[in-house]
């Protein structure tokens, strides 16, 4: 059976958990959001660009090369 103290304890427990994670995560995301440079995150949507442009470009490729073999 479980008493009062008890259920107290493990309530604040578990609210203590929950604000050392939230806690956490906020300042990882807030070191890393004012960590990143603009210039890098320019570089990184034209290299997604970029990498989305050939991705689509082969796949085409490929699907023409089947094509022709099938035949």
């Amino acid at each position: 059976m479980i008493i009062a103290s008890q259920v107290k304890h493990l309530t604040s427990h578990k609210m203590e958990n929950q604000a050392t994670k939230s806690g956490t995560i906020g300042g990882t995301l807030l070191t890393v959001i004012f960590s990143i440079q603009p210039e890098d995150l320019i570089k990184t949507a034209i290299l997604a660009a970029v990498g989305a442009a050939v991705s689509f470009t082969v796949s085409i490729a490929l699907k023409m090369l089947v094509r022709k073999f099938k035949k």
